[in-house]
């Protein structure tokens, strides 16, 4: 079972991945971990990776594909795996495509959590106040500022994934308001017919 979250930051993709991870027992490929691993190890992709970033650049859509491939092969994704990051855009969709093709895989579901944009604000200042009541300190990139800006890098940058994958019928939007057992639930209806 090969699973993509589609979603702005912050409607809720990494409380439900770590609900597919538990229930159907595929690993979690987050794109930042892959790269760190990569470069740990000093895979030859790695090795591409951390020159790219050393130098201070990004790294191309190339390299990640690259290191996506180069994990997707370990025994652990057999049965599956759930993608947290990528494909960001539709380029990128378009080599995870080709490469899952040259396996002889494919993309089951795609899951899109649709979120009102004032419920996503809402739920950061909310983050915010939770984390200044334990005495903690919020994440550096836990402010209006930020969000605003990564939510507009969502809609220009990974929103037009989700044509892509609704003209190849692979598309599931929900709702992703609802309570985080809903929001489950809802992801296991869609995923359980996957399965039969």
């Amino acid at each position: 079972m090969i699973v993509i979250f589609l979603g702005p930051p912050g409607a809720g993709k990494g409380t439900q991945a770590a609900h597919i991870v538990k229930t159907y027992g595929i690993p979690q490929l987050s794109t930042g971990d892959m790269l760190r691993a990569a470069v740990k190890a000093q895979t030859p992709v790695g090795k591409q990776a951390k020159a790219v970033m050393d130098a201070g650049n990004l790294v191309s859509d190339d390299i990640v594909a690259a290191i996506v491939e180069e994990r997707i092969e370990q025994q652990d994704c057999e049965p599956g795996f759930l993608l947290d990051g990528f494909p960001r855009t539709v380029a990128q969709a378009e080599m995870l495509d080709a490469m899952l093709t040259k396996k002889g895989r494919s993309i089951d579901a795609v899951i899109e959590l649709k979120v009102d944009e004032d419920v996503l604000l809402e739920r950061l200042r909310y983050r915010i106040a939770e984390t200044r009541a334990r005495g903690e300190p919020p994440r550096k990139d836990d402010n209006e500022e930020t969000f605003k800006y990564r939510l507009q890098v969502y809609k220009d940058q990974t929103a037009p994934l989700i044509p892509y994958y609704e003209n190849q019928s692979k598309l599931k939007a929900l709702d992703g308001m609802g309570t985080v057992e809903a929001v489950s639930a809802a992801i296991d209806g869609i995923l359980g017919e996957g399965r039969g």
